[in-house]
């Protein structure tokens, strides 16, 4: 794939770093990521995605915009209230950057849809808001083999890794959390607040972190650091990693799942 003038322009800042650089900037260009959730976290996620020039974009939500969600969902205006999510955003995407191709799926993904919705990608990036279903797309991500960006928030605190159960020694979401949390029942930002700012600071960071699973093997920031979850407390600042070990009786990436 050759990058047109019109391309290498926009994305020069991209390709003067020998850590992206035109390889990069091509891997980023062919690259298709599915995109969970196009809230906090998925808004500023799918707005550097789009920036870095990620040539196909799945977005799945459910959900339509509220007046509550212009406080750090940022893709959305208040024209956009009452809307669905993933169009809405898709709408974005097609006025940020009509190269790129966005299909917009709105519903909800499951156990039992997951394997459709996401077949062909080659990264999602989760930043929904329950655990059952950041577990179903884990689980799903092991069974098709694709790489797994999960995000998440709450309060002042965020977290971002990325996982990789399908390959052998990696650990996978399960493992980090186990299956007490396969319920729907979870802390809401409705109930406990969320500050925008470190929302957008996560979305950036998962958005980051997926650019390094694209790039993997290809340039030298492709270091897809899997398993290390990266911990940031807001209040103080500060940022601390930990390293996921696998799970032998994880049934997610076990083979049981």
């Amino acid at each position: 794939m050759a990058l047109s003038p019109d391309r290498l322009d926009r994305f020069a800042r991209h390709i003067v770093l020998p850590e992206v650089g035109g390889v990069g900037q091509v891997a980023l260009a062919e690259a298709h990521v599915v995109l969970i959730g196009c809230g906090g976290i998925g808004s500023p996620a799918l707005q550097y995605l789009a920036a870095a020039g990620v040539g196909r974009l799945t977005l799945i939500d459910d959900d339509v915009v509220d007046l509550s969600n212009l406080q750090r969902q940022t893709v959305f205006a208040e024209a956009d209230l009452g809307r669905p999510k993933a169009q809405a955003a898709a709408d974005w995407v097609a006025r940020f950057d009509a190269a790129l191709e966005c299909k917009a799926v709105v519903g909800r993904i499951t156990a039992d849809n997951a394997a459709e919705l996401l077949a062909g990608a080659d990264l999602v990036l989760d930043g929904c808001d329950n655990f059952a279903t950041r577990l179903a797309v884990s689980d799903a991500c092991v069974r098709l083999g694709i790489p797994l960006t999960s995000a998440a928030v709450g309060r002042f605190q965020g977290q971002v890794a990325n996982f990789a159960g399908h390959l052998e020694g990696q650990s996978c979401y399960r493992c980090f959390v186990g299956d007490a949390f396969d319920a729907e029942d979870c802390d809401t930002c409705a109930a406990d607040g969320v500050l925008g700012a470190l929302v957008g600071m996560m979305g950036a960071f998962a958005a980051m972190q997926a650019i390094r699973v694209i790039l993997a093997g290809k340039t030298e920031l492709g270091d897809p650091q899997w398993g290390r979850l990266h911990l940031f407390e807001g209040l103080v600042p500060s940022l601390r990693t930990m390293k996921i070990a696998k799970d032998p009786d994880c049934r997610g990436c076990s083979g049981e799942a």
